[in-house]
């Protein structure tokens, strides 16, 4: 057997110490260029992937640490997260039919330079690389989601077997890695035959999606236990439907109310389905992204503004989810007409949850202007650090929300489903891609969810967003999430620095559970 090429080996070859070749490894700034470069060479060279574990955790710039690793319990779901219509690419393979993104993409000016999701990382043909580096990172979760249209290109009818195919094999990979398989049913792409005949503005759209819920469930239920039914239903309704910056580009809060309205009912059907027709203990949620509101003032008018927008943005779908009901100043503050609502509908939204998920990445801060009696955002926030979203990076938010969260819903289980940044990312054309912000983001957030888990609040995993750089929606490829750099022109994959220090907190943390 050959002798695995080790970091010592590279010190001696180089002429150096063990050290420096761990802080060029670490990305470290105080190694001269020319002792860098050698190093690099030599690994080239001889092919050398370093073993995760060696990344130190150290190398976070932030001084505060995880007090106790055993703050997280020992079936913690550490994942990672992407979506079907901005990694799989192949949109005219295997028999997918279009989708409402593949046509709102070509319409002039919707994504940044045109850009469109037709490769984005060309996960379809790279699935069993994927999911080997997901091994490598450490993930015990992978969160995917489904594309309807693949699965049923006319969204119901006949079936597309060859999609099925792909995730029956994704599944089988997953867990042949160990690795849980968290399947989202709905990430925003409904098919456009669907759209055609009214989409989520008709009854019949949510039926529909219980209907493929139930084929899903049937045909993955016995190895996937981890079911979101929606990913993001404000998005799907508010953007979609009521200011048209995604898809499908309708511009009428009056239609948002209803989109939402039967995409929580489809919903509340599904779930019922999958829980019928899994052949395994079925957890079953739903994704919502929660933005806390906060106050920079004391003024009444900014303070009628945080509950008119924490309503806007939160407690439009936490309310009809868990309390049956839709808030009441709602339909009032969007200035539109309560939506039809059978007599059965609020029931079936309402059914229990298994978990809640928590997309969070931001926070809003508003304030109301001396002489005026209309609140404003508060942008950029004095001293703030913010990604290239132009998101403020503020942790405390997570910690804040959750707590809200579990104080007035008190949902059974939460998993932060999506959490994660945008930074201008470079690759140096070897195996490297420094990025200490996202290492810093993530390390900062993590802190936060260990204090809400001391104080009681039931997290059950956390998923950076996302596994992979991709299409990210309407700013095309100008924006990259990932823990892993995807090079589009070739779709060589790098794992990031932040990808090595995730994979090493994942190894530190499990190995003491």
């Amino acid at each position: 057997m050959t002798r695995k090429f080790t970091i010592r080996d590279i010190a001696q070859l180089a002429g150096v110490s063990i050290a420096t070749v761990s802080r060029v490894l670490n990305h470290k700034p105080d190694v001269d260029p020319q002792t860098r470069e050698r190093i690099l060479h030599i690994m080239d060279v001889h092919s050398f992937a370093p073993d995760l574990s060696a990344v130190q955790l150290a190398g976070s710039p932030s001084r505060r640490k995880l007090s106790s690793p055993h703050a997280f319990p020992p079936d913690f779901l550490w994942g990672a997260a992407t979506s079907a219509y901005q990694t799989e690419g192949a949109v005219r393979e295997g028999g997918r039919g279009p989708s409402i993104w593949d046509t709102f993409v070509r319409e002039p000016g919707t994504t940044w330079h045109g850009e469109t999701g037709d490769v984005a990382a060309d996960h379809y043909h790279w699935m069993l690389d994927d999911v080997a580096l997901m091994k490598e990172l450490q993930l015990k979760a992978y969160r995917f989601s489904v594309s309807w249209p693949r699965i049923l290109p006319q969204g119901n009818g006949p079936i597309n077997a060859c999609g099925l195919d792909f995730y029956d094999r994704l599944v089988d990979a997953l867990l042949a890695h160990d690795i849980c398989p968290v399947a989202t049913l709905y990430h925003w792409d409904l098919p456009l035959a669907l759209h055609e005949q009214g989409g989520w503005l008709t009854r019949e759209t949510a039926y529909a999606f219980a209907d493929y819920a139930e084929l899903m469930a049937r045909k993955l239920g016995d190895r996937v236990s981890w079911w979101v039914t929606h990913n993001e239903p404000w998005c799907s309704a508010y953007l979609g439907y009521g200011i048209g910056t995604h898809a499908p580009g309708i511009r009428d809060f009056s239609s948002a109310v209803l989109a939402s309205h039967h995409i929580l009912l489809s919903h509340g059907l599904a779930t019922e389905r999958i829980r019928a027709h899994a052949q395994t203990e079925a957890h079953i949620g739903i994704t919502l992204n929660l933005t806390p509101i906060y106050a920079a003032d004391e003024s009444e008018a900014t303070q009628q503004g945080v509950e008119q927008l924490d309503v806007l943005h939160n407690r439009w779908f936490l309310d009809p989810l868990f309390r049956g009901t839709y808030p009441e100043q709602l339909f009032n503050n969007l200035g539109v007409a309560p939506p039809a609502i059978k007599n059965i509908d609020m029931q079936i939204i309402a059914t229990p949850l298994d978990f809640l998920g928590v997309n969070y990445y931001s926070r809003s801060l508003i304030r109301t202007p001396l002489r005026t009696q209309h609140y404003e955002p508060v942008v950029p926030v004095p001293e703030a650090s913010y990604t290239q979203m132009a998101w403020e990076i503020y942790p405390q938010g997570l910690s804040d929300m959750l707590l809200r969260v579990q104080r007035d819903y008190a949902p059974s289980a939460i998993l932060i489903t999506e959490n994660g940044a945008a930074f201008e990312d470079s690759w140096d054309g070897r195996g490297h891609v420094p990025d200490k912000r996202r290492v810093r983001y993530l390390h900062e957030h993590l802190l936060e969810l260990e204090t809400v888990l001391k104080q009681g609040v039931p997290i059950s995993g956390y998923f950076v967003w996302s596994l992979l750089d991709n299409f990210e929606w309407t700013d095309g490829y100008s924006k990259r999430f990932g823990l892993i750099y995807v090079d589009y022109i070739t779709q060589r994959r790098i794992i990031k620095e932040s990808g090595r220090w995730y994979a090493a907190f994942i190894k530190e943390v499990t190995a003491t559970n």
